[in-house]
């Protein structure tokens, strides 16, 4: 099958039901600094650490005007790779909490450029049950668990935004993650995965996935069957929070067609941003990404 359309597995809710409460059976255990631990003006910045599945430790930090209490929040999700996102105007809005964390056990501000050694696309890649990223939901999944009990945040009120990876991964918590009431996810990845492999593969970190299938017996048919559980595609049939989506016109990692796609699978409130450029961050993504909280993350009727 080459199509843009949904190909959702017939065990797909199933399978995720049983990530759901793997990550819902972690005891919250978490420790904050208590101390500004990064300079960015009009927040207090601390440190976090929790712990997630397999008794992981994570860290990362958390962000918040000063004198919060009760007010709307979002978790920042990051890109592909291993490095921290850091506190600035894409991870922090004003009136609003924000948690970042590092996935791969790293300080929560470490710096870190991909190389290709470093990658982990193709880490588990052999089944849906061991690929690294049912393990990275789970951490996704725990974090907003934490954000939601800090003091500062209205638990009602709390959404998941990133970009690429972390806009992926963001529709995938609107999905099954009851905790996110709104979702920004910019130029996500992983969208019509079965037409991706099925052409030219040259770019990496994607590549990473091509390499390996060469490495192990059947390994086309088996890292497609992996992907798709996670394919966001098929994941946005489930997401049914309100979701901004965008897409970069000379994209060349997420692509316009697949980003219209993923759109187009959404069932419930929904909108299309459209940006000029490729895949990389763009100064109206903070204002625009903010409205849309703004809209969707209202205080309820007490």
């Amino acid at each position: 099958m080459n199509s843009l359309a949904p190909n959702v597995p017939e065990d797909f809710d199933d399978f995720w039901r049983e990530v759901v409460a793997e990550a819902t059976e972690v005891k919250l255990d978490y420790h904050r600094s208590n101390s500004n631990d990064f300079d960015w003006e009009g927040f207090v910045v601390e440190t976090l650490e929790f712990r997630s599945v397999e008794d992981r430790v994570l860290s990362g930090w958390i962000a918040y005007p000063h004198g919060a209490r009760r007010l709307p929040a979002f978790e920042w999700v990051a890109p592909y790779g291993r490095e921290s996102m850091l506190p600035n105007a894409y991870g922090t809005r004003n009136g609003y909490v924000s948690l970042s964390f590092n996935f791969f056990g790293h300080s929560a501000f470490h710096q870190e450029k991909y190389v290709q050694e470093r990658g982990y696309f193709a880490e588990g890649a052999e089944s849906p049950n061991t690929w690294i990223f049912r393990r990275m939901f789970q951490d996704a999944f725990t974090a907003a668990r934490v954000l939601q009990a800090q003091v500062e945040v209205d638990e009602d009120r709390i959404g998941s935004m990133g970009m690429s990876q972390g806009g992926g991964i963001s529709v995938w918590l609107g999905a099954w993650c009851p905790i996110i009431k709104a979702v920004c996810a910019d130029m996500p990845f992983l969208g019509g995965m079965e037409r991706t492999l099925g052409g030219n593969v040259y770019r990496y970190p994607l590549k990473e996935l091509t390499d390996f299938m060469d490495t192990i017996p059947v390994g086309e048919a088996r890292v497609r069957n992996t992907i798709s559980y996670y394919d966001t595609l098929n994941q946005a049939t489930r997401c049914k929070v309100p979701t901004q989506l965008s897409l970069g016109e000379k994209d060349p990692a997420s692509r316009p067609e697949t980003i219209r796609a993923i759109f187009d699978a959404l069932p419930e409130t929904k909108m299309l941003r459209i940006y000029e450029g490729g895949h990389d961050w763009h100064r109206p993504m903070v204002d625009n990404n903010r409205s849309w909280l703004d809209d969707h993350l209202r205080p309820s009727k007490r």
